[in-house]
């Protein structure tokens, strides 16, 4: 078997076969079953999770007068929780743009050596890409989503 796949595919697999199917099979299976697998149970998760919230706040709100108030508290504080984190996401991905930016400056700098047209300048792409990040959400982020952010 090993000898006609090796002839009609013009590849030596020098009795590596045996791996070089099971591999194959390997990424078939991750591609073709497992990967919609998940993406298939995430979004069921993510219906029932808006489902139970749903319900959940249509009760308290049909329940009393206050009910109503304490339903629209609930979407603020969410909103405001929402809004936080998307203001720490970019703070935290400047940083770490900023870090690699620097870090790579540094290497490349000592490993490549150079005057003004050197290579290591290209650090200065994720060290800028970092800053912007910063920028924004130090500064330029709408003021209310700054202040829920902090």
């Amino acid at each position: 078997m090993t000898e006609l796949v090796s002839l009609l595919s013009g590849i030596d697999f020098n009795g590596q076969f045996g791996l070089w199917m099971f591999l194959s099979i390997g990424a078939v299976a991750l591609f073709a079953v497992f990967i919609p697998l998940v993406t298939f149970v995430e979004s069921r998760r993510r219906e029932r999770e808006a489902f139970y919230k749903a319900e959940t706040l249509r009760r308290i709100a049909e329940a009393t007068g206050d009910g109503a108030r304490a339903a629209l508290e609930l979407l603020r504080e969410e909103e405001r929780l929402k809004a936080a984190k998307r203001i720490e996401g970019l703070k935290i991905g400047g940083l770490v743009n900023t870090g690699i930016g620097v870090s790579l400056l540094i290497f490349l700098r000592v490993m490549l050596g150079g005057g003004a047209g050197s290579p290591f300048l290209c650090a200065l792409i994720p060290l800028f890409i970092g800053l912007a990040l910063l920028t924004y959400a130090l500064f330029l982020a709408p003021r209310s989503d700054r202040d829920r952010g902090n």
